[in-house]
């Protein structure tokens, strides 16, 4: 095996001195197979708008303690030890995402792209990963065309996406009694796509949308289009908005003393949302989500040890950052390189239990990662028994029924 003496710290590029103790290292027989003698992960999002919360700086962190659950994981036989995690803010704009996203590939010669949760901006990124033919995995970004139209071969999805929330809260809600529904979303590529899944799955149940009501991304000021949402005295109101939009309709929505029988719905709800909401306007509401701290003690345990880390508790967008590094991590293991095509081999048809997926599973024909799911409600304010313990879990959509079947696939690779 290698002995590696070095000092790590971690986003800032760390000579490794080898020294050989008998024949090759590792699976991939040392550090010789990793392109310019290092892997860097690239940690791409925003870290100083509406996402923030919700990925942010505590996405960065959470693929750091990847990287040392790693090392720590493979410390006498990993194929390198030398990890430099670089990290950029795009601003939730997609122009300035695509320049970002190359200059991590071309210039800091990035060997994947981290997150990216904005659905215009994760698109641009995945055609950067197709031209660079670089991986990329998308955690933050909710729309389905990453693994349908819109699919390559170096690009995977891994958290959640707009077909799985609808799928799953859309349809509970309408069956529960939710007949009639006001869409409000935001205009551009997630906002649309929610609101056109969303959509089906309600009529599917039995139900009808009555209005669908597009707003500017990002946005201060909804009380125009709630006016809006509330004609025709729908039975819910739905918002796809996500982070700081999110949290500006809801609170928007209380103020206007709109009808008390009207449930609401949230299309894409973090715990970031709730804490920034409060419990109290949210209490009932249901919504899919793709992970939740405190849902088994895996991920409670994993989550004391971020929250010890960071000071606050985990959004599912950071607990699927760790897991798509780690799992990143362990490919180009497997592989014993860092080539792109090898890493992509590695993945494609990988089964995955880890802090974040449960039955996990990498689909090879379209790189989207299925996993069970969980339809959540907040809590009363009077059941909350400990900081940021905002949900509670209705029930577990198994990763079979939760995503788009391949036979209604788009992908062509």
């Amino acid at each position: 095996m290698f002995k590696s003496s070095l000092k790590i710290v971690l986003g800032t590029t760390v000579a490794v001195s080898l020294a050989a103790c008998g024949g090759a290292g590792g699976p991939g027989g040392g550090s010789e197979k990793i392109s310019d003698g290092k892997l860097v992960l690239g940690v791409l999002n925003d870290q100083s708008g509406p996402y923030k919360d919700l990925s942010g700086p505590n996405s960065v962190e959470a693929v750091k303690m990847a990287v040392e659950d790693w090392k720590a994981a493979h410390k006498d036989d990993a194929v390198t030890t030398d990890i430099e995690v670089i990290t950029a803010d795009f601003s939730t704009k997609p122009d300035v995402a695509n320049t970002k996203a190359q200059e991590m590939y071309d210039r800091e010669n990035a060997d994947i792209i981290l997150d990216v949760p904005n659905s215009a901006a994760a698109l641009a990124v995945a055609t950067q990963a197709k031209n660079k033919k670089r991986v990329y995995i998308n955690v933050g970004g909710g729309t389905s065309a990453l693994t349908g139209a819109s699919c390559n071969k170096y690009t995977f999805h891994w958290a959640y996406d707009t077909y799985m929330l609808a799928n799953g809260a859309a349809k509970s809600v309408t069956d529960s009694g939710g007949k009639t529904w006001s869409i409000v979303y935001p205009d551009y590529e997630f906002g649309q796509a929610s609101d056109k899944l969303y959509t089906g799955a309600v009529e599917a149940a039995g139900g009808k949308v009555i209005a669908h009501i597009p707003t500017p991304f990002p946005n201060e000021n909804f009380a125009t289009f709630i006016t809006k949402a509330q004609q025709g005295n729908p039975d819910v109101i739905a918002s796809m908005h996500g982070g700081g939009d999110l949290a500006n309709f809801f609170k928007q929505y209380q103020q206007s003393g709109g009808d008390k029988s009207t449930k609401v719905v949230g299309g894409v709800v973090f715990l970031s949302d709730i804490k920034s909401i409060g419990a109290e306007p949210l209490k009932g509401m249901q919504f899919t989500d793709s992970w939740y701290w405190n849902m088994d003690k895996e991920a409670r345990a994993w989550a004391d040890r971020f929250q010890e880390k960071v000071g606050t508790r985990p959004t599912a967008i950071n607990a699927g950052n760790y897991s798509a590094a780690y799992q990143y991590l362990e490919a180009v293991q497997e592989a014993g390189t860092d080539k792109s095509d090898d890493v992509v081999a590695k993945l494609e048809g990988k089964k995955i239990n880890d802090i974040f997926l449960r039955n996990g599973e990498i689909r090879a024909q379209d790189h989207r990662v299925i996993h069970d799911v969980y339809l959540a409600e907040v809590k009363d304010p009077k059941d909350i028994k400990e900081d940021e313990d905002f949900e509670k879990i209705v029930t577990t959509i198994p990763a079979a029924n939760a995503f788009r079947p391949l036979d209604q696939s788009e992908c062509s690779m």
